[in-house]
């Protein structure tokens, strides 16, 4: 006899779970990893792998933040929410760049890191364009 998995109960199902449900459970998600991301980036540990870990707490953050701000589009205080959100990555970037050698090459991996996720969905939504 083959037991049921326990974690089906909890995957995400469009017949039983509720659009609100859904976006508020992932904008508390993502306002979570922001949150993280952020302490780390402005806290950013010491070490060889400094820049790796640069590089993907940045793609972490900028991820969260672009599902953000996509899941309060056209809510109140949207404008608000944006200029908090730019406010936020502007004070990231700058403990960035406070603490990473200027002259180093390997802060462009870190500023690519930065837009991938805002390229990457805009490249699937030019490929897969909703209706």
């Amino acid at each position: 006899m083959k037991s049921k998995s326990w974690f089906i109960d909890f995957q995400y199902n469009p017949r039983k779970d509720q659009a609100d449900d859904v976006r508020n459970i992932l904008l508390i998600v993502a306002t979570l990893i922001a949150a993280v991301t952020f302490q780390a980036g402005v806290n950013p540990p010491g070490g060889p792998d400094f820049y790796v870990f640069l590089v993907f707490n940045t793609v972490a953050l900028s991820t969260s933040v672009l599902v953000i701000m996509s899941l309060t589009y056209k809510f109140p205080f949207h404008l608000e929410v944006l200029i908090a959100t730019a406010s936020m990555l502007a004070t990231y970037a700058s403990a960035i760049f406070a603490v990473t050698p200027g002259d180093s090459f390997r802060f462009r991996y870190i500023l690519i890191a930065a837009v991938f996720p805002f390229v990457l969905r805009e490249k699937k939504f030019i490929l897969f364009p909703r209706n």
